[in-house]
């Protein structure tokens, strides 16, 4: 594939891998993205997966010919992008390594040598000439992890961004809607880290930028404004689109009916989206992507163990380590004897920064009555009334 007259891709597809990071549930693959520069010099631009690295080698020589890479440069250590770096090095071994100043101790941690003689670490507004072709690398820690960099190339106007602008998927899975696997990819692996995302993007104004070259997820080349808007409404913790998310839990069904009820109350009420999530039985990635996405949250749960119920406890712990802010939330509690379920998750979310509580919320002593059915349209009406 030709990014550009100069920049080819050598990535690979994974269609083995069920869940990535050992967590999120991947059903079309991943992509490990890497892009050969092509120059006076050449450079590597991020390895891959180890399981992919003897692909990922014939990938570069069928690219390049007899010529030699002269740099790999590593923009980010976490393993599906960096694990066949000792493939490459042993492979090329008159390429320097070029990666940020954070990445040298990680590779000897990896990989148990530092490969000293021929990393060469820069950081931000350092530059490298390929011949037409000049790198400028930009640093954006914790965007997700501290050594990150990302590069610019100035001829091409091309932004490798690392982890920014990734999404989940195979690159040979079409996939027409970018926004929702890059969502639910965004507010898991990079979420937590909003206002860094933000720095990035705020040094990104500064470059002309014509082509994204993400390390996961498809190379974006048109309406670059889309995304970027996108990207500055999740990483200001901003509400994406006006709806309500209900994330609940049921044992014995009651919970469940009070959620259904509420969701027939919303929509009668004139609410333009409600999504309903049963936490026991959903992709817990995927709740977590929508209550970023949707403005209000509805929380509804049995009174467990004096808590919470597993699932919502986790659905919880989620949110808040990853900064969830900004949003208006209501409570459904459930309890035979003693229902304290909504004073629990409000002690779950008191670091969690400008949230709004409902002045309803609801109380279930085991099942739906015509009492609670009064209170779900209170709250129904009262987070319809803007």
């Amino acid at each position: 594939m030709n990014i550009t007259n100069d920049i080819k891709y050598v990535g690979v597809n994974d269609h083995k891998i069920d869940l990535f990071e050992g967590q999120y549930v991947v059903p079309d693959g991943m992509a490990y993205n890497s892009y050969v520069i092509v120059d006076d010099k050449i450079a590597v631009m991020d390895s891959v997966d180890v399981n992919f690295g003897n692909l990922w080698l014939e990938n570069i020589e069928n690219t390049i010919g007899e010529r030699k890479p002269d740099y790999l440069i590593v923009q980010h250590m976490e393993p599906d992008h960096s694990s066949s770096v000792a493939l490459f090095a042993k492979k090329y071994p008159h390429a320097e390594i070029v990666l940020s100043e954070k990445s040298v101790p990680m590779i000897k941690n990896y990989f148990g040598t530092d490969f000293l003689q021929r990393c060469t670490a820069v950081g931000e507004g350092d530059t490298l000439p390929l011949g037409k072709h000049n790198l400028t690398f930009v640093t954006a820690p914790m965007v997700h992890w501290p050594e990150v960099i990302v590069t610019y190339d100035s001829t091409d106007k091309v932004l490798f961004s690392a982890d920014a602008f990734g999404k989940f998927g195979a690159l040979d899975v079409e996939d027409d809607d970018w926004a929702c696997e890059a969502r639910r990819y965004y507010f898991g692996i990079v979420g937590k880290y909003g206002p860094q995302a933000k720095a990035l993007l705020e040094k990104a104004k500064t470059l002309d930028i014509q082509t994204i070259c993400p390390l996961h997820g498809p190379v974006l080349k048109e309406n670059l404004g889309y995304y970027i808007d996108l990207y500055n409404t999740w990483s200001s913790y901003g509400v994406e689109s006006e709806g309500v998310v209900i994330a609940y839990t049921s044992v014995y069904g009651n919970t469940k009916k009070a959620v259904l009820e509420l969701k027939e109350r919303l929509e009668q009420n004139g609410c333009p989206k409600v999504v309903v999530f049963d936490l026991a039985r959903c992709d817990m990635s995927e709740a977590v992507e929508d209550a970023f996405r949707y403005g209000k949250l509805v929380l509804a749960t049995t009174t467990y163990n004096s808590g919470i119920f597993p699932f919502m406890r986790e659905f919880i712990f989620t949110l808040a380590e990853h900064n969830y802010q900004n949003r208006t939330i209501a409570f459904i509690e459930n309890g035979t004897w003693a229902p304290n379920a909504t004073k629990t998750m409000k002690s779950m979310l008191e670091k969690c920064k400008n949230l709004i509580y409902s002045q309803n919320e609801v109380k279930i002593l085991s099942s739906v009555t015509p009492e609670v059915s009064e209170q779900l349209e209170s709250l129904a009406k009262e987070l319809c009334k803007e």
